[in-house]
């Protein structure tokens, strides 16, 4: 599956990070960043669960 951001949406308020670190960062300048926009079967746990804490719900999951 492909994580999809919409950056509009996007507050950089740190949940993803801290719920999938390996996937998400915020930079210096508190922009969030992406690692990988694939999820594997090691991260698809995490980055679920940062679909579902993002406030804004700027994150997705799509199928590739």
């Amino acid at each position: 599956m492909k994580i999809k951001v919409d950056f509009d949406l996007c507050e950089s308020n740190g949940l993803c990070e801290a719920m999938a670190p390996e996937v998400f960062e915020l930079d210096d300048d508190d922009f969030l960043q992406l690692h990988t926009d694939e999820t594997t079967d090691a991260n698809i746990a995490n980055v679920r669960k940062a679909v579902t804490a993002c406030p804004r719900a700027a994150i997705s999951l799509e199928e590739s």
